[in-house]
């Protein structure tokens, strides 16, 4: 019975697993911007404590299976930026401490497909051309959330163009969509349903990325911040 109730907590992907159910914290339990209004928001679905706690986490995972390698980390932004930010602070912590270290130098490209809350055929990458730097490297892409993988399949592409020498993935977050990644990142957060998330860096239509936690937009905040 313990098995099969830890199971259930770990998804394929093997990221935390958030229920289909899962209804979310009421908001008022949480601090948040005051210019966002209560009507924007459905609920806090994962809460920043948790948030770093399952980064500290990756950390360590990271850093036993990469540790004393040299690896370039790929920043996917925008939504990418703040958990790109708090992985390298912890695995910055661990090569003070741990037995294994990690080298590491940071890059940024970004990728954009969304208009609103749908995913576009029309992806923009802003700074491929500067990509022939990781040819020969080993590179560990940090994206904030992965549904489709539309957007991460296209920088695969992208990337073995310039021959690597090896090609990892961390997603903070994953979708399960029947649409969705036939290969799963490797190391991954948090598994969730498919509903429109933001904040901790991650936008719709380049607002919200000021919350600190990880939130459910409602109806009335897509309506209020269409373009």
């Amino acid at each position: 019975m313990a098995d099969g109730g830890a199971s259930q907590l770990v998804g394929k992907s093997g990221g935390i697993v958030i229920p289909d159910d899962w209804p979310g914290y009421p908001l008022q339990l949480f601090s948040y911007p005051e210019h966002y209004s209560p009507e924007d928001l459905e609920c806090v679905y994962i809460p920043h404590g948790i948030i770093m706690d399952r980064i500290e986490r990756l950390a360590c995972t990271i850093m036993d299976d990469l540790g004393d390698h040299d690896i370039v980390l790929l920043c996917v932004l925008k939504g990418g930026y703040q958990f790109c930010s708090d992985l390298v602070e912890f695995i910055k912590a661990l090569n003070r401490t741990s037995e294994k270290s990690l080298p590491m130098r940071v890059a940024f490209i970004r990728l954009h497909s969304y208009l609103n809350d749908q995913s576009t055929e029309d992806l923009q990458i802003v700074g491929a051309e500067d990509l022939s730097t990781l040819r020969g490297k080993n590179i560990l892409i940090v994206e904030g959330i992965v549904d489709t993988g539309k957007t991460m399949k296209a920088l695969m592409k992208h990337i073995e163009v310039f021959q690597p020498k090896m090609v990892k993935v961390t997603g903070l977050l994953v979708k399960r969509i029947p649409s969705g990644m036939e290969t799963l990142p490797d190391y991954v957060g948090f598994e969730i349903p498919n509903r429109f998330v933001v904040g901790y860096a991650l936008d719709y239509n380049e607002y919200f990325r000021d919350l600190s936690h990880i939130c459910v937009i409602s109806d009335t905040g897509k309506k209020k911040y269409k373009i």
